[in-house]
């Protein structure tokens, strides 16, 4: 293992498919959260016909999941980005002057801005861990909590609720217990190298160039350790 510490990251795209990602459309969190939380709703319905007597209220559908989470933002120092174990690459968050600003628009860049064209707001991938959710941002408050002595700011706490989705033919192979290929992102681990990831995948390594093409992965020999790799549904030949 490399010793790095994997921060939760959060890539956006313009399309449901993910595969057109947003120029400058990545963000790491400065602080892992502590927690996250899944919120899943059932819709019944409880229509009941005229002179009946009541009855039991029927399933309707599984609404998608919600994903609750807390972005901390300090420009005061207290906070380190470690790098790989025995690396000089750490980086302590200090105020460069404009104190978090530039951090709160780079995230609502990614999270809150919604394509002119499309009128929609980006399609998220949020990735760390075990945590992969796919939605768009639903709703978002952010506290200011410490200041400098002029007024900017050098503390937030953001907290973001995301309403996830399952894009249309994902749905449809999940539906159907014979569709074998569905979307997946992987993150890439020492020693891995795309052949390989393409195999566990899809079982069989051909594939990796398809994967290369959807990633605009150019040399597919050097991956780099926590790089995220987008694993695209691959219509297989008989």
């Amino acid at each position: 293992m490399s010793g790095e510490l994997i921060k939760l990251q959060i890539k956006a795209y313009k399309d449901e498919r993910f595969s057109e990602e947003v120029s400058e459309g990545e963000f790491r969190t400065m602080l892992n959260p502590e927690t996250y939380k899944f919120k899943y709703k059932i819709e019944q319905n409880d229509d009941q016909a005229s002179g009946t007597s009541a009855a039991s209220p029927r399933f309707n559908k599984a609404l998608p999941e919600n994903l609750d989470l807390e972005f901390v933002f300090d420009r005061t120092g207290v906070i380190t980005d470690y790098g790989a174990a025995g690396s000089s690459d750490d980086k302590i968050f200090k105020d460069e002057g404009g104190g978090i600003i530039d951090d709160i628009e780079q995230f609502k860049k990614v999270v809150l801005d919604y394509d002119g064209d499309e009128h929609k707001p980006n399609y998220l991938i949020i990735s760390w861990g075990t945590l992969l959710f796919k939605g768009t941002l639903s709703e978002m408050d952010v506290t200011f909590k410490l200041f400098k002595s002029d007024g900017t700011p050098l503390r937030a706490v953001a907290n973001a609720k995301f309403k996830g989705f399952v894009e249309d033919d994902l749905r449809v192979a999940m539906e159907n217990n014979s569709s074998p290929d569905l979307t997946h992102v992987r993150i890439v681990k020492d020693g891995d190298t795309l052949p390989l990831m393409a195999f566990r995948i899809y079982g069989d390594s051909k594939y990796y160039l398809e994967v290369a093409k959807a990633n605009n992965i150019t040399n597919f020999r050097k991956l780099e350790t926590g790089q995220s790799v987008f694993f695209p549904p691959i219509q297989k030949a008989n």
